[in-house]
């Protein structure tokens, strides 16, 4: 099965780092890589070609993650997997409307995120 390279974007350093925990200790993963928002997750998008999903925050300063969606599908990057994290269920519809994959609620779980990926994995392989 693939190792994937995984964008984790968020604003708040403490989250950053649990997510990069989590995914450092699963199997299906190859590579984190952190953005604080959405404009420098694009950025880093444009300079690496072979992300394959984002796991994404949603209230972000600069570009939150409604606009990150919005930005990616303008550029025809629908079909990059991406995981929506946040503490607000009520902008599940929303980033699902706009291009997200899946969501899940903070504070994380590590079973739910392997899960989430591990789906991802079998998807891309």
């Amino acid at each position: 099965m693939k190792k994937l390279k995984v964008l984790s974007v968020d604003d708040d350093f403490i989250n950053l780092k649990l997510v990069n925990v989590m995914l450092k200790k699963n199997p299906n993963v190859a590579c984190v890589i952190e953005a604080s928002n959405g404009l420098e997750a694009l950025n880093v998008l444009k300079r690496e070609q072979d992300i394959d999903m984002v796991l994404l925050d949603i209230k972000m300063p600069v570009m939150n993650g409604i606009e990150f969606l919005a930005n990616l599908r303008s550029q025809g990057l629908k079909n990059m997997p991406i995981i929506v994290l946040t503490t607000d269920e009520t902008k599940k519809y929303e980033a699902l409307e706009n291009g997200a994959h899946d969501f899940l609620v903070k504070p994380l779980r590590e079973p739910e995120l392997s899960e989430k990926i591990l789906k991802i994995a079998q998807l891309l392989d």
